[in-house]
């Protein structure tokens, strides 16, 4: 196999050493090298090996610094990945395999549902890697299948197709994912650890799940004894699947209010009234989609805060979480210290986290942590 070699001018080859998975496109020389294809790059005495891709900014994600990787070197990455997600199997059979560059295989994600498996792509580039990564997932995990989901399509790359939903395990609650609909490949599988958390808080109080979808942190909340709990999702689809998850626990359904409602509006309006629940989950969906709309969404955010603090009594706990990758930690702390500046009112931040063990970050591509979330709780000003 006949491989370009494109040579990066020599400053970047601290960059090409610090194991950072993407290259620029306007780092890159002038060359004729095909989309899609293998490339070898060198600057300085280093070298890397990686998919040159012709569209968007990042010109070619990086997979490997030794050679150009193989069958041999897939099932090799794919297995050290199973491998770190083992501990998770007396937890849940629902969890993230594969978290593309985190996990050295760039533009690439792979959740197990159960005895299913869904991939996702993130790259033209890379998409024809797809079958085998497959073939080294089947052969490190015992599964009935292994879909593609793309453009509201499951095709299949190994075994069955997955029925229209399944029934995964969590933590000994039973959850509902259409891996055909679905956000994301079917549910949320990064919180697993903080829905743990927020129902350590939920014992006897009122809770409000904005931005609810399937409920999942409603049922950590019912479980945990909450008084009474409400969902909150603009989607009835998503909130009639919360429904369904809750008989499905044998919950008590008397304990449940689903609102079909937008949720700005609703904590505008609790924000002038008297406090009707003790413990807020605000989750919304990503705010922006790329740098030049980070600014809006941080003020969104900080209208969240704002009136899901106003809308809590002194003592209750607001549980954030922000899924928007152009919004870091920091900047997304302050957006509830100045949400709680606006609300009249201090905060006390009891928890911290991002990720669950299935969504590591690695330390040389930050860009990986997305997932933010605080557990905040209020105290009015002395």
């Amino acid at each position: 196999m006949s491989l370009a070699t494109l040579r990066l001018a020599d400053n970047l080859a601290p960059a090409l050493a610090s194991g950072h998975p993407w290259l620029y496109r306007n780092h890159l020389p002038k060359h004729n090298v095909q989309h899609g294809s293998w490339v070898r790059l060198e600057a300085g005495s280093e070298v890397a090996f990686g998919r040159f891709d012709d569209n968007g900014a990042i010109g070619v994600r990086i997979f490997s610094h030794t050679t150009v990787p193989d069958d041999v070197w897939f099932k090799r990455r794919v297995a050290d990945a199973v491998a770190l997600r083992s501990p998770l199997n007396e937890v849940t059979d629902a969890c993230r395999l594969l978290y593309g560059e985190s996990d050295g295989i760039p533009g690439i994600t792979a959740d197990k549902y159960e005895r299913y498996i869904v991939m996702k792509s993130y790259a033209d580039s890379v998409r024809d890697l797809l079958p085998t990564v497959a073939k080294a997932l089947s052969q490190a995990v015992k599964v009935r299948g292994i879909v593609h989901r793309y453009e509201g399509e499951l095709l299949p790359l190994y075994g069955d197709l997955p029925p229209p939903e399944v029934t995964v395990r969590e933590r000994g609650l039973q959850l509902i994912a259409n891996l055909y609909e679905g956000q994301k490949t079917g549910l949320f599988l990064d919180h697993r650890d903080n829905r743990a958390t927020v129902g350590q808080f939920c014992e006897g109080k009122r809770v409000l799940n904005l931005f609810s979808y399937t409920g999942a942190f409603s049922l950590y909340a019912a479980r945990a004894g909450a008084q009474h709990i409400t969902s909150v999702d603009t989607a009835q689809p998503a909130l009639d699947d919360a429904k369904r998850n809750v008989l499905a626990n044998d919950l008590d359904m008397s304990q449940h209010q689903f609102l079909a409602e937008d949720c700005f509006a609703l904590l505008e309006r609790l924000a002038k009234q008297d406090p009707q629940f003790e413990v807020i989950i605000c989750d919304p969906p990503s705010l922006a989609k790329n740098k030049k709309q980070r600014s809006r969404a941080e003020r969104a955010y900080t209208r969240l805060h704002r009136d899901a603090l106003s809308a809590l009594p002194a003592g209750g706990i607001l549980a954030a979480a922000s899924c928007t990758a152009q919004v870091s930690p920091d900047a997304f702390r302050e957006t509830i210290a100045e949400g709680a500046k606006q609300a009249g009112c201090r905060v006390q931040i009891l928890h911290e986290a991002g990720h669950a063990l299935d969504h590591p970050v690695a330390a040389h591509f930050p860009e990986g942590r997305y997932l933010k979330f605080l557990l905040v709780r209020k105290y009015d000003l002395a």
